[in-house]
């Protein structure tokens, strides 16, 4: 199957709110009001842990049904720990990024243990966001001036 590029782009409104556009969807982002932003979305690390929790949840959906049984539903909580100090320049003894993610995923389903073993083992490896999270992915910045 031939790669597939994803592509999004935005601009900053102003030195914690962006916007942008995945094609012709518009997405806020912007810090709480205690990390000096206007809350009018969420972060950028919230949006870490919801595009996770999307990718979950289609994954769930795709593999239950490769495996025959009903998945009625799934709930998905997922929390992140990250040490903000690095992000403000203040120490960078701990890494900018979550130190860890967990996830707890409650499937609505009448499959066995056995089962749901081999299901949430198959969505952890299948599921593009929880590869980008846990492999290196290469990333280049390039700066382009106006």
């Amino acid at each position: 199957m031939a790669d597939i590029k994803f592509r999004v782009k935005a601009h900053g409104e102003n030195a914690t709110k962006t916007i942008v556009k995945a094609r012709h969807f518009e997405i806020v982002i912007d810090e709480p009001a205690d990390l000096g932003g206007a809350d009018a979305g969420p972060n950028p690390v919230e949006y870490v842990l919801a595009a996770f929790a999307g990718c979950l949840n289609v994954m769930a959906h795709v593999v239950a049904k490769e495996m025959n049984f009903e998945l009625r539903g799934v709930e998905i909580d997922l929390s992140g720990d990250l040490n903000p100090a690095r992000l403000f320049g203040l120490s960078y003894d701990d890494r900018a990024g979550y130190k860890q993610i967990v996830v707890r995923i409650k499937p609505d389903c009448d499959a066995d243990e056995a089962t749901l073993a081999k299901w949430a083992e198959a969505i952890e490896n299948r599921c593009p966001v929880s590869d980008n999270l846990q492999h290196p992915t290469p990333v280049k910045i390039e700066v382009r001036k106006k």
